[in-house]
C-alpha cells in the first residue's frame, strides 16, 4: 500500500504481504533519494549547467548576438512544447532513456557554435537550438520528477536547493572556462574554439552519467518507503493528463511565475553582462552570478524547510522575502540602467570603482534567480508527493517558462529599449507574488509530525482509524 492516501495516508508503507517496509543498512546507498537527487544534480552541472554558463557570456560567447537570439528563440519554441509534453514522455519512457536523450543534444548545441566560429552561418545554430529545446524539455521534466517526489515531504526545500547548488557548480566552472583561455583578450571578441569544446566534453560526461538514474519505485527513503509504487504509464493517459493541466487552477496560477521565470535572462546576460563588461570580466562575473545562486537557493531552502512549523507558514514567509529581495535588485538595477549610456566597457582589472556597482548587480540578479525557482520548485513540490503527478506538473512549468524565454529573445533582438525590458520583468517577477500566496494558501497541505502531507479529511480518517484500533486493544485485552 503506498503512502499519502487516505486512511493509510500516516501509516508506514507496506509490502504487496501486509508487512511492513523495513528501513536500509546505513551508509552510502545508490538508490537512496539523497544520492538520487545529487546524481541529477551532476547531470545537470554537465549539461544544462554549462549551457547557462554558455548562455551567460552574452550572444552565446559572440561579439555578434543575433546567431545566439536566434538559435534561442527556436530553442525555447521547441522547449515550450516538449516541457509540456515532457512529463508525460517521462512517466512511459521512464528516467534513464528520457535523460539519455535529453542530454545529448546538449552536446550538438555547444558544437553549433564552434562551427559557427569559423563559417558564420546561423542555420546550424538555429537547428541545433531547435532540437537542443527538444532535449531539454526532456531533461527539465525528468529532473523535476526526481527533484520533488523523491525526497521526504518535509524536506524538499533542503534537496531542490542541494540540486540547484550542484547544478550552479556548473556554471561556476563554465565561468571559469571563458575566463581563463580569454584572460589575455580585452577587445571585444568572439570566444576560442577551445572555449566550446571544453563545454561539450561536459556536456558529454553529463550524458554518460544519466545513465545511472534508477526509476522512482527503487528509490528508498531512509525510513523503508519508496519514493513512489507508480509504474509507467501509456501514451493515451499521458496525453489527457497532459491536456487537463491547462484547465487546472493550481497550474493556472502558476503561469505568470513560470513565465518570469527565465523572461529575464536575455536582459540580464546580452544587456547587463554581454553590454557593460568586456570578454574575460563577463567569464569572470558568471562565475559569482552562478556561485550566487548557490548561496540564495541554499538559504531560501533553508528557510522554506526549517523556519516554522507550519508547511504554510514556511511558503508565506518564503514568498515574502523572495518579493521583498525581489523590489530591491531590480530597483537597483533600473538606477544602473538610467545610468548606463554605453562607452567602453568595464573590466575588473583596470576600471577601478567603476566595476564595483554593476558587478554587485549582476550578482544579485544571480541571487534572485536561484530564490525565485527554487521558491517555485518547492510550491510545485507541496501540491503532490508522487512522480507521475509531479513530472506533469514540472513540464507544464518548463514549458510556460520557455514559451516566456522564446519571446524574451527575440524582444531582445528586435532591439526593443533596455529601460522597458527591465520594467517588464520587474513587473512580471512582482505579479506572481500575489498569486503564489493564493496557491499556498488553497493548495498546501500542512503536515503531520511524521512529515506526511494530510487535508483534513485524510486526517479525521486517521483519527477514526486509531479510535478504532484502541477500541479493538481494549477488546481483546478484556478491560
Amino acid at each position: 500500500m503506498g503512502w499519502g492516501s487516505g486512511a493509510g495516508g500516516a501509516m508506514k508503507e507496506e509490502k504487496e504481504n501486509g508487512e511492513p517496509l523495513e528501513p536500509p543498512p546505513p551508509g552510502f546507498r545508490l538508490n537512496s533519494p539523497m544520492a538520487q537527487v545529487c546524481l541529477i544534480g551532476m547531470v545537470c552541472f554537465c549539461c544544462p549547467g554549462m549551457f547557462n554558463a554558455l548562455s551567460g557570456m552574452g550572444g552565446g560567447g559572440q561579439v555578434n548576438h543575433e546567431a545566439a537570439n536566434n538559435a534561442n528563440t527556436a530553442l525555447y519554441t521547441t522547449f515550450a512544447i516538449f516541457g509540456v509534453l515532457g512529463g508525460g514522455i517521462y512517466n512511459v519512457l521512464g528516467p534513464r532513456l528520457t535523460l539519455l536523450a535529453g542530454c545529448s543534444t546538449y552536446v550538438l548545441y555547444a558544437g553549433s557554435f564552434l562551427y559557427y566560429n569559423h563559417y558564420q552561418h546561423q542555420l546550424f545554430a538555429i537547428i541545433a537550438g531547435a532540437i537542443l529545446g527538444v532535449g531539454a524539455g526532456l531533461l527539465w521534466a525528468g529532473q523535476g520528477a526526481i527533484m520533488t517526489s523523491y525526497p521526504p515531504a518535509g524536506r524538499k526545500g533542503t534537496y531542490i536547493s542541494i540540486f540547484w547548488s550542484i547544478f550552479n557548480m556548473g556554471g561556476v566552472i563554465g565561468g571559469l572556462i571563458p575566463f581563463s583561455l580569454n584572460y589575455n583578450r580585452t577587445t571585444a571578441a568572439s570566444v576560442n574554439d577551445g572555449t566550446y569544446i571544453g563545454f561539450m566534453v561536459f556536456m558529454s560526461i553529463g550524458t554518460i552519467l544519466s545513465l545511472a538514474i534508477l526509476p522512482p519505485r527503487q528509490v528508498v527513503r531512509n525510513d523503508g518507503s519508496r519514493a513512489t509504487n507508480v509504474r509507467y504509464s501509456s501514451m493515451g493517459t499521458e496525453s489527457m493528463e497532459i491536456l487537463k493541466l491547462f484547465t487546472n487552477w493550481k497550474m493556472l496560477l502558476m503561469i505568470p511565475a513560470s513565465w518570469a521565470s527565465n523572461f529575464f535572462y536575455s536582459y540580464q546576460f546580452n544587456n547587463v553582462n554581454g553590454r557593460l563588461f568586456n570578454l574575460r570580466t563577463g567569464g569572470l562575473n558568471n562565475v559569482f552570478y552562478w556561485g550566487a545562486q548557490m548561496i540564495g537557493s541554499a538559504a531560501i531552502g533553508y528557510i522554506l524547510d526549517f523556519s516554522f512549523k507550519r508547511r504554510r507558514m514556511r511558503g508565506y514567509v518564503g514568498i515574502a522575502i523572495v518579493a521583498a529581495l525581489s523590489t530591491g535588485i531590480w530597483a537597483g538595477g533600473l538606477a544602473n540602467q538610467l545610468r548606463d549610456t554605453g562607452g567602453e566597457k568595464l573590466d575588473f582589472k583596470n576600471s577601478g570603482s567603476k566595476y564595483a556597482g554593476p558587478f554587485v548587480l549582476y550578482f544579485s540578479y544571480g541571487l534572485l534567480d536561484a530564490i525565485f525557482q527554487t521558491l517555485c520548485y518547492w510550491v510545485i513540490g507541496a501540491l503532490a508527493n508522487d512522480s507521475e503527478t509531479l513530472s506533469r506538473y514540472s513540464g507544464f512549468y518548463k514549458g510556460v517558462q520557455s514559451a516566456g524565454a522564446a519571446v524574451a529573445w527575440q524582444i531582445d533582438t528586435h532591439k526593443v529599449s533596455l529601460v522597458t525590458q527591465l520594467v517588464v520583468n520587474w513587473c512580471l517577477t512582482t505579479v506572481s507574488y500575489p498569486l503564489l500566496l493564493v496557491l499556498v494558501m488553497l493548495a498546501v497541505n500542512d503536515e503531520d509530525n511524521n512529515g506526511v502531507i494530510m487535508d483534513e479529511e485524510e486526517k479525521q480518517q486517521q483519527q477514526q482509524q486509531q479510535q478504532m484500533e484502541i477500541g479493538g486493544e481494549v477488546g481483546r485485552n478484556g478491560y
